[in-house]
C-alpha cells in the first residue's frame, strides 16, 4: 500500500469531497423527507452496496470504457437521470399516510427505498468515473499488492467515509422531519421538496455535459 503519508492526504480529500453536498447526499435527504429516517438509512445502505459495482469496475479497469464508448456513458447516464426523475414524480403523485394505510416510515417503504437506491448508485455513470480519476492517484505500483487490489481497499475506505457523510445528512433530516411530525401540511410540504429534489437531480444529471 501507499505510504502513510499519502494515505492521511487521502483519508483528508476523501472527506473533503464527501461533506460536501452532492448527488448522492441530497438524494438520501429527499428519501429520508419522503419516507423517514428508516427509508433514509435503507437509501444509504442501498447507495453503499451500488457503490461496489463500480469499485469492482474500476479495480477491473471496466471504468475506463465510458471513456472508450462515450455513447454508453450517454445511455447509462440518461437511464439514471430518467429514473430520478420518474421517483420524484411519483412522490407528488403519492397518496396520504391516512388515505391508504401505509405509513410513510413502513417497512415497505424503506425496503422500496432500498431497492430503488441501488438501481440509481449503479445507474451512476459519474461515480464509476470518479472512482477511475481519483483512486489512481494513490496507488503505489512498488508495493506488495497488484494495483487491483489496492483500488479495491482504496475504493472501500471511499465508500465507507461517503456513507458516513450520508447517514449524517439523513440523520440531520430525520431531526428535521421529528419537529415537523405534527403538522400534517409541513409533512406534506416536505414530501413534495424530496420529490422536486429527486426531479431537479435527474435534469441536473441528463444536462451535464460531462
Amino acid at each position: 500500500m501507499p505510504p502513510l503519508e499519502v494515505l492521511l492526504a487521502f483519508a483528508v480529500t476523501t472527506a473533503v469531497f464527501a461533506f460536501i453536498p452532492g448527488p448522492a447526499m441530497l438524494y438520501a435527504a429527499a428519501r429520508t423527507m419522503a419516507g423517514g429516517r428508516h427509508a433514509g438509512l435503507m437509501a444509504v445502505l442501498g447507495i453503499h452496496l451500488g457503490a461496489y459495482v463500480h469499485i469492482i469496475a474500476a479495480a477491473a479497469g471496466l471504468s475506463a470504457l465510458f471513456h472508450a464508448v462515450p455513447v454508453a456513458y450517454t445511455l447509462i447516464k440518461l437511464a439514471g437521470a430518467l429514473y430520478l426523475i420518474w421517483l420524484g414524480i411519483s412522490m407528488f403523485r403519492r397518496r396520504d399516510s391516512r388515505s391508504d394505510g401505509v405509513s410513510p416510515a413502513s417497512p415497505k417503504s424503506a425496503r422500496k427505498a432500498f431497492g430503488e437506491s441501488v438501481t440509481v448508485e449503479v445507474l451512476n455513470p459519474k461515480t464509476a468515473i470518479f472512482f477511475m480519476a481519483f483512486l489512481p492517484q494513490f496507488v503505489d505500483g512498488n508495493a506488495s499488492l497488484p494495483l487491483w487490489a489496492q483500488l479495491a481497499v482504496l475504493g472501500a475506505i471511499v465508500n465507507a467515509i461517503f456513507t458516513f457523510a450520508d447517514i449524517v445528512c439523513v440523520l440531520l433530516a430525520g431531526f428535521i422531519m421529528k419537529k415537523l411530525k405534527g403538522s400534517s401540511a409541513a409533512q406534506k410540504l416536505v414530501q413534495r421538496t424530496g420529490g422536486t429534489i429527486l426531479v431537479g437531480l435527474g435534469l441536473h444529471v441528463a444536462l451535464q455535459r460531462t
